[in-house]
């Protein structure tokens, strides 16, 4: 039985942009955990470009969790598959070894929306096999997971804003407009209420 978790994020970036950083998303001020990264096989087939890469990382578990695996790092697989027709990114991810105490395999989607920005749709199956422990186990293992993807998250806008600077000015000029607008629009609704309220206070108001 495995535990499932979903969790969807936005990138203020074009699918070009985050296709681009993906392959350098490491290193990053939220990776110490990733200690390396090796491209094993990449191949185009019928249009689409398939990448093998091997990962290195740290795996700290808590007390508890000494008594079943101890081991420094593990190591994570992650296939991927870059479709320039239908331009999304997925990507497939599963530890070795160590598969029974806690196997997480995870599938992240990157795709095009229609504002221009991207959106990554992330699902993760965390299951053990040790009996007795596997609850306690998997629900360990859905929330350092949560807490990964926020770390990775942050990692990856890093990197987007450090290869587009440019763009990152340009969401911050769009947001400030889009504030001043919005003040400007409540200022105008506060003084055409303020107005039509003096009218009819003048309407209904008793003259001496």
């Amino acid at each position: 039985m495995a535990t499932y978790y979903e969790n969807t994020q936005v990138f203020d970036f074009s699918w070009k942009q985050v296709v681009q950083a993906f392959w350098n998303r490491y290193p990053n001020p939220s990776s110490a955990h990733v200690l390396t990264e090796d491209t094993i096989e990449r191949e185009v087939r019928d249009g689409k470009l398939y990448t093998r890469r091997l990962l290195s990382k740290t795996n700290h578990v808590p007390k508890w969790g000494e008594r079943f695996y101890n081991s420094k790092s593990v190591k994570i697989l992650e296939d991927s598959v870059l479709d320039l027709k239908k331009r999304t990114l997925t990507t497939y991810t599963r530890n070795i070894g160590y598969k029974r105490i806690m196997s997480v395999d995870e599938k992240v989607e990157y795709k095009e929306r229609e504002d221009g920005k991207t959106v990554a749709i992330r699902s993760a199956w965390i299951s053990s096999q040790v009996f007795g422990f596997s609850r306690a186990i998997r629900a360990f293992g859905v929330e350092r997971f949560k807490t990964n993807c926020q770390k990775a998250t942050i990692g990856f806008n890093h990197v987007l804003l450090k290869m587009f600077p440019q763009h990152s000015m340009d969401i911050q000029h769009s947001q400030a407009k889009t504030s001043t607008s919005v003040k400007d629009a409540a200022k105008t609704t506060y003084n055409k209420v303020k107005s039509q309220a003096s009218k009819i206070y003048d309407a209904y108001s008793v003259k001496n």
